[in-house]
């Protein structure tokens, strides 16, 4: 059976028709954590790419592990050669969680992680527990961040096993924009309080 929308065949016999155009996504570049106060994307070092190569890049984040119980992963952006990571944010977010033994589960938004032109670091995560166990998984999409026309908008999911009794698994979406017409050339992440002990943060260009 195939998916047709609008007369357009998508998928036939579950294949994609090879008649369609398909963005290429391209693996950039990866950062592992050890012990790290700070994971740091710069354009135009190391092999890093965020200029206007790619309208839209990726970043996965893979077991996330802190060392301080109770943190949200985090990130920023920043412009030129600055580095004090402090650009405008306004930005919105709805969890859903369910705890391990079932007695509770919940959606709605979150009032204490969105910013309305704040310049702190912008949460991705719930607050993480500190098991052996437990980590962060997610991605962070940001569009065009070269561009020097419009704002820098961002989309992120994150799955974290959280800090709670008992513990219990959240999933969070963010979205919001960075209030720039500039040209961003780096992303920082880090934990909100200690350092992030282990996990990966790879990047990837979508064309």
């Amino acid at each position: 059976m195939g998916l047709i929308s609008n007369g357009t065949t998508i998928f036939d016999a579950g294949a994609l028709d090879s008649g369609l155009a398909k963005g290429a996504i391209t693996f950039i570049k990866k950062l592992t954590a050890s012990s790290s106060a700070t994971l740091s994307f710069v354009d135009g070092a190391s092999g890093v790419v965020l200029d206007n190569t790619y309208k839209e890049y990726v970043f996965t984040f893979n077991n996330m592990h802190f060392a301080t119980n109770g943190q949200y992963l985090s990130f920023q952006v920043d412009t030129g050669t600055n580095t004090n990571y402090n650009i405008a944010v306004t930005s919105t977010i709805f969890k859903a969680y369910h705890k391990e033994d079932g007695s509770a589960s919940q959606l709605g938004y979150d009032t204490q992680s969105d910013q309305a032109q704040g310049t702190a670091f912008q949460r991705i995560s719930s607050d993480f527990i500190s098991d052996n166990d437990s980590s962060i998984s997610g991605k962070l999409t940001m569009f065009s961040p070269s561009s020097d026309t419009f704002v820098k908008h961002f989309m992120s999911e994150a799955n974290t096993m959280v800090d709670g009794s008992p513990p219990y698994t959240e999933v969070r979406y963010y979205a919001g924009y960075f209030n720039t017409a500039t040209a961003l050339t780096r992303v920082q992440f880090k934990s909100t309080s200690g350092n992030i002990d282990a996990g990966d943060i790879c990047l990837y260009g979508i064309a």
